[in-house]
């Protein structure tokens, strides 16, 4: 199937590695060109390469001027952008205990750059009709505990879907989110590690997974990503998409063939 992606410009931050890096690789193959934007050049260096086109922008989202910078750097490198995935973000357990300092740190670090990087690439996204995708979580709808800025980030980006989708409507400019669950990545196994007995982590928590019993895996997401990116979701904006094997909508105490 042709998504229509050729040539298209990209934007994925957090994108060298876990779910944003499955994204860069298949938006790569698509044929569109991948920038990745975020604290991690080399990894994502090795990533580009592997992908055969794109570029890599170092930057500390946590400063407007760094985002502004990232934009002004993709446009100067290839004059337009198509698209923004909005993936980067860290679970930074910051809860109610941890005040309102943390707090606010913790919105900064997964939310306000989102803002900003909306803002200084709104004008080449109005010209190119482009499209934005948020990655946000589960922790948005279900809540986790213990992680106050984090929830209210990722409920942030399923509101601002909502909002960006209808002020952008009029230019032609789509808006969609894609929300993980319990996705399959090098950052889980590194949760599942800290544990006494990391295998029994991860088969506990494949096993309330209802299709499948397993965990999704990055593809899995980018799939969904990409598919919104593309031309083939032309006329869908406005949503937010649970690629989850059924985990935050359906009765996880559900076994097959009771």
């Amino acid at each position: 199937m042709n998504l229509g992606l050729e040539d298209k410009v990209v934007i994925v931050t957090g994108g060298s590695k876990g779910i944003g890096a499955a994204c860069v690789e298949l938006f790569a193959e698509e044929g569109a060109i991948p920038v990745i934007v975020g604290r991690s050049p080399e990894i994502g260096k090795a990533l580009i390469e592997k992908c055969g086109r794109g570029v890599v922008i170092e930057a500390e989202l946590m400063s407007e001027e760094a985002c502004q910078n990232a934009i002004t750097k993709t446009l100067e490198e290839y004059g337009r952008i198509d698209g923004l995935v909005h993936n980067a973000g860290i679970n930074d357990q910051v809860s109610l205990r941890a005040g309102v300092e943390a707090f606010k740190g913790s919105l900064q670090k997964n939310l306000i750059h989102l803002y900003a990087l909306t803002h200084h690439a709104l004008e080449a996204l109005i010209a190119s009709k482009g499209f934005i995708v948020n990655v946000t979580s589960k922790v948005a709808v279900t809540g986790q505990g213990g992680t106050s800025g984090y929830a209210a980030s990722k409920g942030a980006m399923n509101a601002l879907t909502r909002e960006w989708a209808l002020d952008l409507a009029k230019h032609g400019v789509r808006v969609n989110s894609v929300v993980p669950a319990e996705v399959h990545t090098p950052m889980y196994e590194g949760l599942a590690a800290a544990e006494e007995d990391p295998q029994k982590f991860l088969d506990n928590m494949s096993s309330v997974i209802p299709l499948g019993k397993r965990m999704t895996t990055a593809e899995e997401m980018a799939n969904a990503v990409v598919f919104l990116a593309s031309e083939r979701s032309s006329h869908t904006t406005g949503q937010i998409i649970y690629p989850d094997g059924g985990y935050v909508h359906l009765d996880r105490s559900y076994q097959p063939g009771g």
